[in-house]
């Protein structure tokens, strides 16, 4: 068994046996599951992009979306969280900052310090979507950042948050806040249809000094930045989805175990959807493979993102409808990965961001018209 095997059974025999049973109070009732994400890290869970010597198990981002797609067939807004600090060790993994790096890079791989990443307003922008909401200004020893940004995830006064603002008249930065500095501030935002048990929160910034060693990217590194790490922001994504997909097929098959006389009038079928779901998993790994040592075409990356949502979509649509009355009652997991897999079509990227990325690249004319 090579080790990457060996990484994914453990972690998901500890997602079967101590993170199941709690799917439901994490839907439901908002729990945060801070102590299993922290045991997760012991084992390795966020940590599998990253080099041995930061505390990580020298594999690669296809490893990391398989550790998210196991924990995801078991609860959705898990799989989210790992996806957020995963995420934030490949931010900080990517810096061409070695002070931020070295400051944060061990303890949010092992979830020593549990991590958000407020990037989802600055990508919107970047695209064309709307307004930058934090705003900087150079200070003697770095940058003062004010504003607010209303849903970061996996954040609590002891986490860290990454996030981006505009420096004006210089471009933009990244960076690594405590959200217990002074000046940061968190407020609950209003309750959401799932993903309660997600820590999300609205982030206040008034006039938060930052130094040289909370600066993932100053503002002439920034556009490399941006590059390096896009695609495995985009890619990592596409495990929340894999996972849901694959438990929405098991739940099928154990249905059609009783009503496949009926079930098979519906329009996605069992089989129908794990034929669709295998090329697209291997795409998604040569893809993330990729990512090691340079960038894949961002085309590819977003029309497999792009992808993964849709069929997550069409996959637990027809769950429920195989499930039928069954799959209504709220104590049945395929309504809830119904209301999960939304959120994978709706977080950022956005399934219509996405088709808009994905048309700016295949008509450059029309972008240069509307320029």
């Amino acid at each position: 068994m090579s080790q990457s095997e060996a990484i994914i059974n453990a972690i998901s025999q500890q997602a079967r046996t101590e993170l199941r049973p709690l799917a439901d109070a994490i839907d439901r009732e908002g729990f945060y599951p801070e102590t299993y994400l922290r045991e997760l890290g012991k084992l390795g869970g966020f940590a599998a992009a990253i080099p041995e010597e930061y505390d990580g198990l020298g594999l690669d981002l296809s490893t990391q979306i398989d550790i998210t797609t196991s924990i995801s067939r078991e609860c959705g807004s898990t799989g989210f969280m790992v996806w957020c600090q995963s995420t934030c060790a490949w931010y900080l993994l990517h810096s061409p900052n070695q002070e931020v790096r070295e400051r944060y890079l061990k303890d949010v791989a092992r979830a020593r310090i549990l991590a958000g990443t407020g990037m989802s307003n600055t990508v919107k922008h970047l695209a064309g979507i709307e307004k930058i909401n934090l705003r900087a200004v150079r200070t003697e020893n770095g940058y003062q950042v004010s504003g607010s940004l209303p849903w970061v995830s996996n954040i609590s006064a002891d986490h860290l948050a990454v996030v981006a603002a505009y420096v004006q008249d210089e471009g933009y930065i990244m960076f690594a806040v405590r959200c217990d500095t002074p000046g940061v501030s968190l407020r609950p935002c209003l309750e959401f249809s799932g993903m309660e048990g997600t820590q999300t929160l609205c982030i206040r910034f008034d006039k938060v000094a930052l130094n040289q060693t909370d600066i993932i990217a100053h503002p002439a590194q920034f556009g490399d930045y941006i590059k390096r790490i896009k695609p495995g922001f985009v890619l990592g994504q596409t495990g929340m989805g894999l996972g849901i997909i694959e438990a929405s097929v098991e739940t099928m098959e154990d249905t059609n175990a009783t009503h496949a006389h009926v079930n098979v009038f519906l329009d996605d079928q069992a089989d129908d959807l794990s034929a669709e779901l295998q090329p697209l998993k291997s795409r998604i790994k040569e893809l993330a493979r990729a990512t090691k040592n340079g960038n894949p075409e961002v085309l590819d990356v977003l029309k497999a993102r792009l992808a993964t949502s849709e069929l997550c979509l069409r996959a637990t649509h027809s769950a429920v409808l195989h499930t039928g009355a069954k799959g209504y009652l709220m104590n049945h997991p395929a309504q809830r990965r119904q209301r999960e897999a939304v959120f994978v079509a709706i977080v950022t990227p956005a399934l219509k961001h996405l088709r808009k990325e994905i048309h700016a690249i295949e008509h450059p004319d029309e972008q240069a018209q509307a320029a």
